[in-house]
């Protein structure tokens, strides 16, 4: 299965919830590629503590691959290539987990015949190998978005099962630029159209991620003034509404990531070392992605949008 990560805008925890999800459904024991397809910023290694790519590669990259400038682009085996601790060594009953980096001092380049040809190639290749294929794409409507629209709308591709994760903040701003990242002029499912796809078909592939969301009645909140607690209650009701209107609502979620201090001052896996010895991070996030992780396969989450 192909799934395909975008945003609305950058700074919604995209890569990071990505980055997550792969390394938990990995746990649950499928094989797991992520691809670095945010070409102007491709930082996924520093998330899987890589250190030699956390900026992207210098040994021929996925920019140098789509490009024509080498015949394949350098694979990186998380369980053995991270330099953190917790991460080394492949787990009991775990699947693979491998990263493709993209290109230190990479950025943004058009699409063309060609680069797509190189896409299509890549993915028939890895979905052989591979459970899930995660393609982590730049925020908004970028080159990458084209390049793998163009790509899945080709014949060699265009029978293979392909997903849609649209990752936004859970703000009034956030809310209208993913609508718009969506339905809008030039948003994806326009743009989908008019490389070839199935307008239904698109539609039903796509669910939202909502990141950073503090529910105002959790009892992590007791601190706040009763005042501070009761604007909240309103602001969360006017979101959801908001959502709803500009059909992005509930029924088009595929979940949701609560507000972590971890991912907002340090971005990185969530490890069980991270939530059970050294009690950093909150198990309620781990949760999440882990059910975010499952759902990616489960029909069930993907049908009636």
């Amino acid at each position: 299965m192909l799934v395909f990560a975008t945003s609305d805008k950058g700074g919604t925890g995209r890569s990071v919830t990505s980055s997550n999800l792969v390394y938990r459904r990995a746990l649950q024991g499928s094989d797991m590629c992520y691809l670095d397809f945010d070409f102007g910023s491709p930082t996924a290694g520093s998330i899987f503590q890589i250190n030699a790519a956390e900026h992207g590669t210098s040994d021929g990259g996925l920019h140098s691959y789509l490009r024509g400038a080498v015949e394949t682009a350098q694979r990186l085996d998380v369980w053995s290539e991270s330099d953190r601790a917790s991460l080394r060594g492949r787990p009991d009953g775990a699947g693979q987990l491998v990263l493709y980096p993209g290109d230190l001092g990479g950025g943004e380049f058009a699409s063309n015949g060609d680069v797509v040809g190189r896409c299509v190639k890549l993915l028939l290749r890895l979905d052989e190998e591979f459970d899930i294929i995660l393609v982590d794409l730049s925020a908004g409507r970028s080159f990458a978005t084209e390049i793998v629209l163009a790509a899945t709308a080709d014949p060699r591709l265009v029978r293979k099962q392909y997903r849609w994760l649209v990752f936004h903040r859970w703000t009034r701003q956030h809310i209208i630029a993913a609508a718009g990242l969506i339905h809008g002029p030039k948003g994806l499912i326009g743009t989908g159209i008019a490389c070839g796809h199935d307008e239904e078909r698109l539609r039903q592939a796509i669910r939202l991620v909502r990141t950073a969301v503090v529910d105002p009645n959790s009892d992590d909140l007791a601190g706040l003034r009763p005042a501070q607690v009761a604007w909240l209650r309103v602001a969360d009701h006017e979101l959801k509404r908001l959502a709803s209107e500009l059909h992005i609502g509930r029924t088009s979620m595929l979940g949701a990531v609560p507000l972590d201090p971890v991912l907002q001052w340090r971005e990185q896996l969530i490890s069980d070392t991270d939530t059970i010895t050294r009690e950093i991070a909150n198990q309620a996030t781990v949760a999440a992605f882990e059910l975010l992780a499952k759902r990616l396969t489960d029909d069930a989450a993907w049908t009636g949008m």
